[in-house]
């Protein structure tokens, strides 16, 4: 637990200072500023005071049963520091100082030395490099922190590494006039770690939504395996830096180079339930509705408006992003029609016009919540000066206060000259937003959650046909030889012994041999060369298809010897299958993650096009059926203009098998079934690679 962090009933700061302009200055005058319950001790061997608390020469001259103290030190006098807190009986440290493993071998010496300290005293370490925390609860009002913005109390807990991003999203808030609950920015987090935080914050009564910002994973299992346990009770938004960035190293395998830098984090973040944006406003925007909104049942919202524009422009947002603009029921119809203006526009959306009082935005809000046809409502709201606004926000706000179904409001006005109109919605926590664009990604964002939340993914199948020993023995044996690609002969045999289909073949050391192999297989067929220092068959022309005789066959593997010299040259003949659709499947690795498993289309396009989508191991076959439907050419798949589509359920149980083969041998680096041939009552691999790692 974490509970004597983040609800300290003392704090002491190691480097408090009389320098106005300092960090152990600061930190002690927002303690003093934001209202701290609870003691605070300056420690400063100079100085008598500081900001006219007693100071002390020591943490040992202190008070004993101090919760956190924060060092305001230079990195190479923390680990004495440290040693002195343990000494002292000090729970907590908040590292604010930098100099250590953020510069290089120097600091992350000074970095393991005072960690070394801290795990023998059983001391919990913030940071180092660090800005502290904040918690607004009105019975501990701690600002153990160095920044400048000064919350209002509320139900939204941040958590991120950055400090920067972080404040930026702080302030964003505040500007927004929306409180928050816990604010945690840990740096390096050599000790504390964000799924440490993010579970406390889960069983926090007072956070209603959680916000972290993330450039990189350490522990991306144990951030999985926290966040879908917490994002299952409380919504998480998380916004994921560096997006521009290139995808990993040049992979010899299409799946490897089709897998870009950040796309496990996203996937970490689909797999376990939280929400994902790229914009830092939108997040702001979307927390600040979860925070005073109930979840809604479904996706149908209610668009109640004064002007018509805006309503149209929440509209394309709100059916882009998934959300259902259902009709009014009759009842309610009939109810509307009878109490707004015989102008009134009485669908959905529904337009009052811009003479609509409060009775008529009232009327409208009461028969809405109250129509099953709707599990949330959005309201476009400007400010004629014809019209009593005040009066309208009031009623706004005493629906909002039921909590019956969420609402978000697009309030269009001049702030300054409506400042009353815009302090009642405030006051009574009605998500507020100036644009409609704002408030409409904001209420899909609910829905979003909602989808998430409720959604049953399965459980993955365990299949029993698969001869997992012989797939054992196969990798030892390339492991032992340093293979880092298997012979083909190997790769087939693993896909077979986990009952994945591919075209009949045989492998051949001579073009006598491949003339009596391909007439046992039947023509047409293909030869493909392989050898170990053979990748790309295609590009070095060891590929030949659509082979119909024996002086085909006899000739192609020829040339091929003539011209691919390898001394462990061979030829796979395989049966030739034309007109199939060309998909690809494949596998990679993924440190701490088990492997992702791509889906997509195949053949020598898939490079151009890179209509792929990944998954996480272990897939469910509700999520290989969403892996289909997620690639832009889904419809091809399901027939189109006459063409028949492809047998789905093959693909699917393909893409299960593939699953469960990389989760029963994470030796297996990356693997490649590109292509594979598509048909309407069957899926075949008409090619495959497999890399391994040793």
């Amino acid at each position: 637990m974490l509970d004597s962090l983040f609800r300290p009933k003392s704090v002491a700061v190691i480097g408090a200072s009389t320098k106005e302009l300092s960090i152990g200055n600061r930190v002690i005058r927002n303690l003093v500023d934001f209202g701290f319950k609870g003691p605070i001790f300056p420690i400063n061997p100079k100085a008598d005071e500081v900001r006219g608390i007693k100071a002390y020469k020591s943490i040992l001259d202190a008070p004993d049963n101090i919760d956190v103290v924060h060092m305001v030190i230079p990195a190479k006098f923390v680990p004495m520091a440290v040693e002195d807190c343990g000494k002292k009986g000090v729970k907590n440290i908040i590292i604010n100082s930098g100099g250590f493993s953020e510069i290089g071998p120097e600091g992350d010496e000074y970095e393991k030395a005072f960690l070394e300290k801290a795990r023998q005293y059983n001391i919990r370490v913030l940071g180092p490099n660090c800005q502290g925390i904040i918690n607004t609860d009105p019975d501990v009002r701690a600002y153990c922190n160095f920044t400048f913005t000064k919350p209002d109390t509320g139900h939204i807990s941040i958590v991120a590494l950055s400090g920067g991003v972080a404040e930026v999203i702080h302030q964003g808030f505040s500007a927004m006039g929306v409180g928050t609950r816990i604010y945690a920015s840990n740096g390096n987090a050599c000790d504390i770690t964000i799924p440490e935080i993010i579970q406390y914050l889960g069983d926090d009564d007072g956070t209603r939504v959680i916000v972290t910002y993330v450039e990189g994973l350490r522990d991306p299992s144990t951030f999985m395996k926290v966040a879908r346990e917490v994002a299952s009770k409380k919504p998480i938004l998380a916004m994921k830096a560096g997006r521009t960035m290139q995808g990993a190293k040049a992979a010899a395998s299409h799946t490897g180079g089709l897998a870009k830098e950040d796309l496990a984090t996203d996937l970490i973040f689909k797999k376990a339930g939280v929400l994902t944006f790229m914009d830092e406003g939108e997040l702001i925007q979307a927390a600040a509705a979860f925070a005073s909104q109930p979840i809604p049942k479904g996706n149908h919202v209610g668009i109640i408006t004064n002007t018509g524009g805006p309503a149209v422009i929440a509209t394309d947002i709100l059916v882009g992003a998934g959300a259902e603009i259902p009709p009014l029921s009759q009842e309610t119809e009939t109810l509307l029609k009878d109490s707004l203006f015989p102008e009134a526009s009485v669908n959905n959306p529904v337009d009052v016009l811009a003479t609509g009082n409060a009775a008529h935005y009232r009327t409208c809000m009461d028969a809405m919540l109250s129509d099953d046809s709707f599990d949330a409502l959005y309201i476009n709201f400007v400010t004629p000066f014809f019209v009593d606004t005040d009066s309208i926000a009031k009623e706004i706000a005493a629906v909002n206060q039921q909590g019956r179904k969420p609402m978000v409001c697009n309030l269009m006005t001049d702030k300054k000259q409506w400042a009353e109109t815009t302090k009642i919605l405030m006051q009574a926590q009605v998500p507020t937003y100036a644009l409609p664009g704002e408030a409409a990604r904001a209420m899909t964002a609910l829905v979003r959650y909602q989808d998430i939340r409720t959604r049953d993914i399965g459980e993955p199948m365990a299949f029993k046909d698969v001869d997992k020993n012989s797939v054992s023995e196969i990798l030892t044996r390339g492991k032992n030889a340093e293979l880092t690609f298997l012979p083909a002969e190997d790769v087939y045999a693993i896909l077979r012994s986990y009952g994945i289909p591919s075209a009949n073949w045989s492998m051949v050391k001579t073009a006598e041999q491949g003339v009596a192999a391909a007439e046992n297989l039947g023509y047409p067929v293909v030869v493909k060369a392989d050898a170990a220092s053979i990748v790309h068959k295609s590009d070095m022309g060891g590929v030949a298809v659509n082979l119909k005789n024996a002086a085909d066959v006899q000739k192609t593997i020829e040339e091929m010897q003539d011209r691919l010299k390898a001394d462990d040259l061979r030829f796979l003949v395989q049966k030739y299958l034309p007109e199939g659709l060309e998909i690809i499947l494949g596998a990679k690795a993924e440190p701490g993650l088990g492997h992702l498993i791509m889906f997509g289309m195949g053949g020598i396009y898939v490079e151009v096009l890179k209509d792929v989508v990944f998954n996480l191991t272990p897939v469910t076959s509700f999520e290989a059926q969403e892996m289909l439907d997620s690639i832009q050419l889904s419809p091809i798949l399901k027939g189109v203009r006459g063409q028949k589509g492809i047998f789905r359920n093959g693909v699917t149980d393909i893409i299960q098998r593939l699953s469960q083969l990389v989760s029963d041998h994470p030796m297996i680096q990356e693997l490649d079934l590109n292509p594979t041939l598509a048909f309407e009552d069957r899926v075949v691999v008409v090619d495959a690679r497999i890399s391994i790692q040793f």
